[in-house]
C-alpha cells in the first residue's frame, strides 16, 4: 500500500477493545497482523433481516415520504428485499446496529438507508452477479467507523470545531479496522468501501486523497450524500427537497466529484416513469431551494493531516 493512512486515534471496538493506536499506519503488514488476530476468535453469524426490528426499519424506510416515491416499483422492491434477506453477518456487527439504534438513531437510519439506495442502483448499474454481490456485501455497514467518534460530535446540533470535525473525520478509517478485522480481511468490499465512501473522483476527499473509480463504493457515496441532504440534521431547520438535493448532486457530478452515471441513475429512480439512466439527465435550470441554516456541509477535505495526532480520545467519550 503506497502511503499508508495514519491513524489520528485508536480504534476500539463496542466493548473497549484497543485494535489498533492512535498514530498506527495501516500498511500491508498491519492489516494482516489484525487479520491473524481476528482469526483467533470466533463469532456467531446471524442474518441481518432477523436482527431487532431491521427488517420492519427497512420496510417502513421505503414506504414513507421522501423514498416511498423512490421504492415505488413493487419489482424492483421485491428484488431489494430479497437479497437483504440472504445477508448474513457476525454478531458483533449486529451489535453495531443495535448500538446506532439506540444512542445515535440517525446513523442507524442512515446506514441502513444507503443500503437499500445501494442496492436499487445497483440494479441498474452493475452489469453481472459478481458485482452486485459486492454490492450487498459493501453497503450495509459503510459508517460503522462512527463508532469511534463520541456521541456528542456525530449528535451536535452546533457548528463543528476543528476538533469536531478532525474526530469525525476518523470514521472511514475506523470502519476500515473494524470491518477487516470482523471479517478477516482486509480486501473485503465492506473494509474497501467504510474506508473509501468519503474519496472522490477527483481527489478531493478523504482520509486517503485517493481518485476514487471504485464502481461500488461510488454507488455507495451518492447515497451517502443523498441521504444526508434529504434528512432531517439537528444543525439546520429543515432538510433539503428533492429537487434541490438532486441540483446539489449534480452540480458535485459536473464539477466532477462524483459519479455523473450515478447520479442520473438516481435521477431516473426519481422519475415516474422511471427511464433507462443512460437516457437521464438533470436540468440545468436551478428550480430547488437548499434549506435555510444550514451551518455546516460535511467535512473540508484534507485539512486534518495524519501527522497531527491530538490527544483526544474519542473511545471514552462515546457514551457522553
Amino acid at each position: 500500500m503506497e502511503n499508508p493512512l495514519q491513524l489520528c486515534y485508536p480504534v476500539r471496538t463496542l466493548d473497549g477493545k484497543e485494535l489498533l493506536p492512535a498514530g498506527a499506519f495501516l500498511t500491508q503488514s498491519t492489516m494482516k497482523g489484525l487479520v491473524r488476530l481476528a482469526e483467533m476468535e470466533t463469532f456467531s453469524v446471524m442474518r441481518l433481516m432477523e436482527y431487532d426490528t431491521v427488517a420492519a426499519d427497512l420496510h417502513s424506510i421505503c414506504s414513507a415520504p421522501p423514498y416511498c416515491r423512490i421504492f415505488s416499483d413493487p419489482v424492483r422492491r421485491n428484488e431489494i428485499f430479497k437479497t437483504m434477506n440472504r445477508v448474513e453477518f457476525v454478531q458483533p456487527l449486529l451489535d453495531i446496529y443495535g448500538f446506532f439504534k439506540i444512542h445515535d438513531p440517525y446513523t442507524y437510519r442512515h446506514i441502513l438507508t444507503v443500503f437499500a439506495l445501494t442496492l436499487l442502483l445497483a440494479q441498474d448499474l452493475l452489469d453481472n452477479r459478481g458485482k452486485l454481490a459486492k454490492a450487498v456485501a459493501a453497503a450495509p455497514n459503510h459508517d460503522f467507523g462512527k463508532i469511534c467518534v463520541p456521541l456528542d460530535v456525530c449528535k451536535k446540533t452546533t457548528p463543528l470545531n476543528e476538533r469536531d470535525q478532525a474526530l469525525l473525520s476518523h470514521h472511514p478509517a475506523a470502519g476500515y479496522v473494524l470491518l477487516s478485522f470482523y471479517l478477516k480481511d482486509s480486501s473485503h468490499p465492506a473494509a474497501i468501501t467504510a474506508r473509501d465512501h468519503h474519496e472522490r473522483r477527483d481527489g478531493s476527499g478523504y482520509p486517503r486523497r485517493m481518485a476514487l473509480r471504485n464502481r461500488v463504493t461510488e454507488i455507495v457515496a451518492v447515497g451517502d450524500i443523498f441521504d444526508a441532504l434529504i434528512s432531517r440534521r439537528p444543525y439546520r431547520s429543515q432538510p433539503y427537497d428533492l429537487r434541490a438535493a438532486l441540483e446539489e448532486l449534480s452540480l458535485q457530478a459536473k464539477g466532477g466529484t462524483i459519479s455523473e452515471e450515478v447520479v442520473n441513475a438516481l435521477i431516473s429512480c426519481n422519475r415516474e416513469d422511471h427511464p433507462c439512466h443512460t437516457d437521464c439527465s438533470f436540468s440545468h435550470e436551478l428550480r430547488g431551494t437548499p434549506p435555510p441554516g444550514n451551518l455546516y456541509q460535511g467535512i473540508t477535505p484534507g485539512r486534518f493531516e495524519p501527522a497531527a495526532l491530538q490527544q483526544v480520545d474519542p473511545g471514552k467519550a462515546k457514551t457522553s
